[in-house]
């Protein structure tokens, strides 16, 4: 191995670590909103965007649609990641069906700060992999530890959700056109929030963001 793909290696278990943390979150927030342990299991391993599971769970059982819309609208950026990686990794036949599902945040970001193709090639299997068991092994942990400690405001995972889709977005709300993005989602949700009952005043707020972000895109010069 060389030096490089040491670094790659140690960064990938890093962040997978650093990341699996929010699993435990994840797990207890889950249980106290309403999911048994085999639910949230599933929804780490098989949803496996800490965005969108996030998002999901936020909303809960009560309205089932726009929780499903929710994590949806949280996740379509691994789409987006999908694409612009698919050319340096090119994955075929299982392989891609397992790089369709390791295609996160972290994974996308470890892959695309290395310099040579097998440096991002080895960032991206890595990181997915390495995220994937720690998130999972977190998200058992928290889900047995939600069980116990009941009310989730004890400890604070009431704003859990929050928390993290905050993080997840703050790289980019500290650039001017973000703090816009941002700026037009909260204000647009608020209005809506004012005439609408829960839940549809955060995808119309949301819906509202991407219009005006496009718009200032296609305004740049």
């Amino acid at each position: 191995m060389s030096l490089g793909e040491g670094k790659v290696a140690n960064v990938a278990v890093s962040v997978g670590i650093a990341t699996g943390v929010y699993g435990i979150s994840f797990g207890a927030l889950s249980i106290t909103a309403g999911f048994d342990i085999w639910q949230t299991i599933a929804l780490s391993a098989l949803m496996f965007s800490g965005g969108s599971q996030f998002a999901f769970v936020a909303v809960g059982l009560s309205d089932l649609s726009t929780a499903i819309t929710s994590a949806w609208l949280v996740g379509i950026r691994n789409g987006f990641y999908a694409l612009s990686l698919a050319s340096n990794l090119g994955p075929r036949g299982f392989h891609k069906v397992l790089a369709a599902q390791l295609t996160i945040d972290e994974s996308a970001a470890v892959s695309t700060s290395r310099q040579t193709l097998t440096e991002q090639k080895k960032g991206f299997w890595l990181t997915g992999i390495s995220v994937f068991v720690f998130w999972n092994t977190a998200t058992i942990l928290g889900a047995f530890l939600g069980q116990q400690i009941g009310d989730p405001k004890t400890f604070g995972l009431d704003a859990a959700a929050a928390a993290a889709l905050f993080a997840l977005v703050w790289p980019r709300i500290q650039k001017s056109v973000g703090a816009a993005i941002a700026a037009t989602a909260i204000l647009g949700s608020l209005i809506f929030s004012m005439v609408l009952p829960s839940g549809p005043p955060v995808l119309l707020g949301a819906g509202l963001a991407v219009v005006v972000g496009f718009w200032l895109e296609r305004s740049k010069p």
